[in-house]
């Protein structure tokens, strides 16, 4: 592989528990809720940087930003809190595409969840 080649990685978050206020319903909206995450992000990694964090997507980093949406208010739609992670993750460029699936476990009777699933191409220019 030639050291410039640019190859893609998947960086990722699994069964990310997310304490929010979240949901339509009148119950929803007098306490926080747990979520569940799963993210995915393909990023784009120049191999010639070698091993240090600094030119990594920081999984971590990713987590306290999720954190900290989830920490500003109410939302009534996990389809809002999944676009502003999308947003959020647009503005690292070595990102290329996000897949985020957000689960309110417990929340449909019969179900074990129910959710949304958001994938997305960003950063391609």
């Amino acid at each position: 592989m030639n050291k410039s080649e640019t190859i893609i990685q998947q960086v990722f978050l699994k069964d990310f528990e997310v304490i929010c206020s979240i949901g339509v319903h009148k119950h929803e909206k007098k306490r926080p809720q747990k979520l569940l995450l799963n993210l995915e992000l393909n990023v784009e990694n120049i191999p010639s940087f070698g091993d240090k964090l600094e030119f990594a997507v920081c999984y971590e980093e990713i987590a306290n930003k999720i954190r900290s949406i989830a920490s500003r208010g109410h939302m009534n739609l996990i389809e809002t809190f999944a676009e502003r992670i999308v947003s959020c993750c647009e503005e690292d460029p070595r990102i290329k595409r996000i897949k985020i699936v957000i689960e309110k476990p417990g929340v449909i009777k019969g179900a074990l969840s129910a959710g949304v699933t958001i994938s997305r191409d960003i950063n391609q220019n």
